[in-house]
């Protein structure tokens, strides 16, 4: 089936149509939700959210640029909306002052499974895991990740730089226990 005959058929509310975008998009979509936020609980309520918006908004869809670029636009949207709501993004948060290793402190990353990097990711503070995600992973520019969550283009920057930090931190960690006790006594 064509892409613009299921997006006309969600236009026209046909049930068939919304299940198979369910289908095809909620898997990815459900994995972006999950690198914004942390509990599985929460992020299924983003999903679920975020399709009930491309359904009553896709009639909004214009056709120009992709569907999935659409679709994933709302989500990410919903799923930092999600966090406003629930006042993750104080700033207290973030203050908080990371010691940084030494440069000589070089991880084996090739003994790290994408799973465990993305497992790490989800660890970092609520607020360091948005911008850290939408800077590294979604490819915004500190002054769009300014604008989406009302902070100051030099705070977001801070917040990544912190993350990042945070993040070298966590993996490097990782790697020791793996070298350490072996890989399946390293895995929380």
């Amino acid at each position: 089936m064509s892409e613009d005959r299921l997006i006309l058929a969600c236009k026209q509310g046909k049930l068939w149509a919304r299940k198979e975008v369910y289908d095809q998009y909620a898997p990815a979509m459900m994995a972006l939700c999950r690198r914004y936020i942390s509990d599985a609980e929460d992020a299924k309520d983003v999903l679920q959210e975020g399709f009930l918006k491309i359904y009553t908004e896709i009639g909004q869809y214009s056709g120009k640029g992709s569907f999935g670029g659409w679709i994933r636009r709302i989500f990410v949207n919903t799923s930092l909306d999600y966090i406003r709501r629930k006042n993750r993004l104080k700033e207290k948060e973030l203050l908080i002052d990371f010691e940084t290793g030494s440069d000589d402190d070089t991880p084996h990353l090739k003994d790290i499974t994408a799973e465990e990097l993305m497992q790490c990711i989800g660890e970092l503070p609520d607020t360091f895991r948005t911008i850290f995600n939408l800077y590294a992973v979604e490819g915004y520019s500190h002054r769009e990740i300014a604008t989406m969550l009302q902070i100051k283009e030099s705070t977001s920057r801070s917040f990544f730089f912190r993350a990042r930090l945070l993040l070298q931190k966590k993996v490097i960690q990782l790697c020791d226990d793996i070298q350490i006790m072996g890989r399946k006594d390293a895995i929380r």
